[in-house]
């Protein structure tokens, strides 16, 4: 009898969120699943120019049509600064946010992640959790709704932010999966062109980088 041959196959850990929703005009039902996951009073974190474009208005009509309040948080801006971050985690404290739903790119996004975490029951500074699994304590209920099909930032762990003049640092920790990703194509329709051009090569580079690293795991074939 002939041997047989094994390949070698290198082990592996895939995470990422456990519910992924997709369908457009799926962003109403946001108010749904907060109402799902125990939620009275929900943050919606977005950018100025999103909340101009309406695109944050379905959200928040799908909150209080479910009875529950919701407090939108407008000031984020790209690769948002550690001020933005803890003025964020101060409105949600004063809204009494017992939930986060990000809408926007990933600076909106990554910023909701923190927020949802620095008001969960965590007795850690901002300054304590830069890098990685350095987060303790549970965070708020999240919901990631992306305006844009680049970042990926609705299914990672991963938050960065700007730190003194330009110095970025990131916080990895498993609390920043959200509970549910909320794909709604429509949001992408109004998105301007130079971004929807820019957020389809950030994907494509990411597909790059994921078929090229030497560390890559099987799932990224």
């Amino acid at each position: 009898m002939g041997h047989s041959i094994r390949m070698p196959i290198k082990s592996f850990l895939f995470s990422s969120v456990p519910n992924i929703l997709y369908e457009l005009g799926s962003s109403v039902k946001v108010g749904a699943i907060a109402k799902k996951l125990g939620c009275k009073s929900v943050v919606v974190v977005t950018d100025p120019g999103l909340k101009k474009l309406g695109l944050t208005d379905t959200v928040v009509e799908g909150i209080e049509r479910q009875g529950l309040k919701a407090a939108v948080y407008s000031k984020v801006v790209e690769d948002p600064p550690e001020a933005i971050i803890k003025e964020l985690i101060e409105f949600c404290k004063s809204n009494d946010g017992d939930g986060v739903v990000g809408v926007g790119g990933g600076s909106s996004m990554d910023a909701a992640k923190l927020a949802a975490f620095m008001c969960g029951n965590t007795k850690q500074q901002i300054s304590e959790i830069y890098g990685v699994d350095f987060t303790v304590g549970q965070r708020l209920p999240l919901i990631q709704v992306p305006t844009t099909a680049g970042t990926g930032s609705e299914v990672t762990n991963i938050s960065v932010i700007t730190t003194g003049v330009a110095e970025k640092k990131g916080v990895v920790g498993p609390q920043l999966y959200a509970d549910y990703a909320v794909l709604d194509g429509d949001l992408t329709v109004t998105v301007p062109p130079k971004v929807t051009a820019a957020t389809g090569i950030d994907a494509m580079v990411h597909a790059i980088e994921a078929y090229t690293s030497k560390i890559k795991k099987k799932c990224s074939l």
